[in-house]
């Protein structure tokens, strides 16, 4: 018999922390279709594996750790979820499954797709510092992967791919000033385009 509670939104969470414990990235997800704080209001008795707060967010990250830290293992059952994580270094990346019913198969190909993805883009340099400065980069990665707990891509390539880096200084793109000079600089570099597309065409 199939399960009844099918649906895309497979992902709780993604996790990166650090040698610590501590975060250097963590996003919780709600799918759209759920609001758990009107959710809340109308039951008397809370979930106890909620982690719609910062606090239950930061106690979970903290048991997980000791749970987790120096481990042999991939895989791991904490407050009713099933949790794969990978450890590079001083850095564990953690992908939590919305439910103990999740594959585990496809829960371990989101941390690999994320770990290597992250791997491509800081040029196999992989600690917490290089995590921290190329953030923007860590964080991209992650949505290309995930989004909304419903998972897009878990080939590490196409998700380094879809990440772009700030585009590099154009050696043809004139510095612009604000002034007379500037702008009359700039109009004569405008028609000096101009007028070699033209030539192009005639």
């Amino acid at each position: 018999m199939l399960p009844t509670n099918l649906t895309l939104y497979s992902i709780d969470a993604v996790l990166i922390l650090d040698s610590e414990g501590k975060r250097i990235y963590a996003k919780y997800y709600v799918p759209p279709h759920e609001d758990r704080e009107a959710h809340s209001e109308f039951a008397p008795l809370a979930n106890p594996t909620s982690l719609n707060t910062l606090t239950e967010q930061r106690d979970f990250e903290r048991n997980l750790f000791k749970k987790t830290h120096k481990q042999n293992a991939d895989v791991l059952l904490l407050a009713d979820r099933v949790i794969v994580y990978k450890e590079v270094s001083d850095v564990a990346f953690y992908v939590i499954g919305s439910g103990l019913d999740e594959n585990e198969a496809m829960l371990y190909n989101v941390v690999i797709g994320i770990r290597d993805s992250i791997e491509i883009l800081l040029k196999r340099s992989m600690d917490r510092r290089t995590c921290l400065e190329n953030f923007d980069l860590l964080a991209l990665a992650v949505d290309e992967t995930v989004d909304s707990g419903v998972i897009l891509e878990t080939d590490p390539v196409i998700i380094a791919s879809r990440v772009s880096k700030a585009p590099e200084s154009d050696a043809s793109v004139m510095n612009i000033e604000l002034t007379e000079q500037g702008l009359n600089s700039i109009f004569s570099f405008a028609k000096g385009k101009l007028s070699e597309k033209l030539k192009q065409f005639a």
